[in-house]
């Protein structure tokens, strides 16, 4: 009886567990949907806008991608740093 009752707490956790990770993962999806739309959305600003002199136009958006990048994936990986310490401590 008592092994029943250990494998069922286990069962418990395991499920516990992988609801937190679904869970995060649907918020990072969210999160990054949001940072690609805004980029994307400045991506659209600045390839209308007049350019000044002496900036290249190139350099801007190349900067912008690399900041949309970081923005997209951070959700993913911050939510995965935490799971896996939690699961570590486990």
């Amino acid at each position: 009886m008592q092994e029943n009752t250990v494998n069922q707490g286990r069962l418990r956790r395991t499920v516990d567990e992988l609801i937190i990770a679904e869970m995060f993962l649907v918020y990072a999806t969210i999160e990054s949907a949001t940072a690609i739309g805004e980029g994307l959305g400045e991506l659209g600003r600045q390839l209308t806008t007049s350019e000044q002199p002496g900036n290249n136009p190139a350099d801007s958006l190349r900067h912008t991608l690399k900041r949309v990048a970081s923005q997209v994936a951070e959700p993913y990986s911050s939510r995965f740093g935490y799971l896996r310490d939690r699961l570590r401590n486990n």
